[in-house]
């Protein structure tokens, strides 16, 4: 490798959560970052969670205090900073007396409501389910809390984006197929996965945020056993028809002790989930299987007047959980925690392995990873994070930003507009501005995706299939007809029709 191969001060692996996390808080720092994604970002795990900012409420039963506390303060923080992907949820508990006492229900609300400060989100209260309930009659008696919803994949790309703002450079479809040590720096070798074309480089420290690879990537890439192995938890998940109108989300008690969502999704959906099965396997060709729906449809038929059935699962999705694997228990009892090995023999650059984690704590753990690596580092600047807001977030409240947005583009429908509210923030005059109808919006891809969109979304947010657009920088993959998708897909492959990246 010679000396004129590009040079960073950290070399990123995984473009998930915690890999954007931790490239934005140390670019942030000052210092040279480069992050590589073998795939799209969020490609994996980060896509395919619950969708939630949440403390845990359910970890309080294994007694994971510490988890929860942090968890429940990092709540407070990230609804500041990305109030157009994440707000306020509030969560019903059905009781059932049969599977927890009331008493310890109300031990638990009671700390979830004090374990950490509350500015933004109400507390917990008791509740009663009358006759217009969405439940089974013979459930008269609940609880009521509150959390929050966040748009997963888009917080994996505003943290992207926050990173290259800084001076990251992000490499989407970019494996690290080879890492050695030599003099004093670390020697990778970079490969497109879409091309083949291989780029050497140089890193003085190296960060493997490989979520469910991260195990793995010793052996396949870095040539040396890993220090502890990851427990891989199948977590599934599926959207029907809207079980109920209400603006609120349910959580539902299982016999096996599993805590179900019941969660508002685009209008029109129940999102519903989720499992918790051990894994073995590829994490790249995980699949939810006709048992996990069947028991997903049958824990909520017994909660809903609305029943249903797999017959209406319009979508389904699973996803990996890295969890800290301490070979006991139920999968549902490993803790949703993280932990770092830092290997730093003298004279050597630094590796840095995460393990675990979950997203509403990615901004904690990549200001404690960043905090690691900066012992490395004199120049680097203090932690930040914790008062930043995201691309986009500059805005109060999405009230008043759709306010604004419709003085600038009262041409805009308001599905439309509620919509780029809820995905962009303030992000959107990017490629709204100098329209003035909307037919300057370009090409139509059904009636709520426009050509000067989709551009902005190629040109600056890493965009290049069709899933990446309809089912990571939007939802939209559960609305566009086949046809619009066939022309979406064409608009994509043809490249004199595509602007160029930033």
């Amino acid at each position: 490798m010679t000396t004129d191969s590009p040079l960073f001060d950290v070399l990123v692996i995984g473009g998930g959560v915690n890999g954007t996390g931790i490239a934005m808080d140390a670019a942030g720092r000052g210092l040279r970052v480069c992050l590589c994604e073998m795939d799209d970002l969020a490609s994996a795990t980060s896509s395919n969670s619950s969708k939630l900012v949440h403390g845990g409420l359910r970890y309080l039963e294994h007694y994971e205090f510490g988890l929860v506390r942090k968890a429940l303060i990092e709540r407070e923080l990230l609804l500041n900073s990305a109030p157009h992907i994440m707000w306020p949820l509030r969560f019903r508990l059905p009781h059932r007396p049969h599977l927890r006492p009331a008493w310890m229900i109300r031990v638990g609300l009671f700390l979830y409501d004090h374990l950490a400060r509350r500015e933004r989100l109400p507390g917990s209260c008791a509740i009663r389910f009358g006759d217009n309930s969405p439940l089974q009659p013979q459930i008269t008696k609940g609880f009521e809390y509150s959390d929050g919803w966040v748009d997963d994949a888009r917080l994996v790309v505003l943290c992207a984006l926050a990173a290259r703002e800084r001076g990251a450079e992000i490499r989407t479809r970019t494996r690290c197929i080879k890492a050695r040590r030599k003099a004093g720096l670390w020697h990778l070798t970079l490969q497109n996965t879409v091309t083949g074309e291989r780029q050497q480089c140089r890193s003085r420290a190296l960060v493997n945020a490989a979520g469910p690879w991260a195990s793995t990537l010793f052996a396949d890439t870095l040539a040396m056993p890993s220090p502890r192995q990851l427990r891989l938890v199948k977590g599934s998940h599926i959207l029907v028809p809207r079980l109920h109108d209400e603006p609120v989300a349910y959580i539902l008690q299982s016999q096996d002790n599993r805590i179900v969502f019941v969660l508002p999704y685009q209008q029109r959906f129940s999102l519903i989930g989720t499992t918790d099965v051990d894994y073995q396997g590829d994490p790249a060709e995980v699949a939810i299987d006709d048992a996990e729906v069947a028991y997903l449809c049958n824990l909520v038929n017994g909660y809903f007047k609305r029943q249903t059935s797999p017959a209406e699962v319009v979508w389904r999705y699973s996803g990996v959980r890295p969890l800290i694997d301490n070979a006991e228990g139920e999968a549902q009892q490993a803790s949703r925690d993280y932990s770092f090995e830092l290997n730093a023999p003298e004279g050597e650059p630094p590796l840095l392995s995460v393990f675990g984690g979950k997203l509403t704590t990615y901004r904690l753990l990549a200001n404690d990873a960043t905090n690691t690596l900066c012992r490395f580092f004199a120049e680097a600047g203090p932690a930040w994070t914790h008062t930043a807001v995201l691309p986009g977030g500059n805005f109060s409240t999405q009230a008043r930003l759709a306010e604004a947005l419709r003085s600038h583009y009262p041409w805009l429908p308001d599905a439309l507009l509620q919509r780029f509210v809820r995905s962009y923030g303030t992000l959107c005059h990017r490629f709204l501005q100098g329209c003035e109808q909307l037919e300057d919006m370009g090409e139509a891809f059904g009636d709520q995706l426009y050509q000067k969109e989709v551009d902005y979304l190629i040109a600056h947010e890493w965009a290049g299939t069709a899933d990446d657009i309809l089912w990571r920088r939007t939802k939209l993959g559960l609305e566009l007809h086949d046809e619009a998708r066939e022309r979406l897909q064409r608009y994509l492959q043809a490249p004199d029709t595509r602007p160029p990246t930033s």
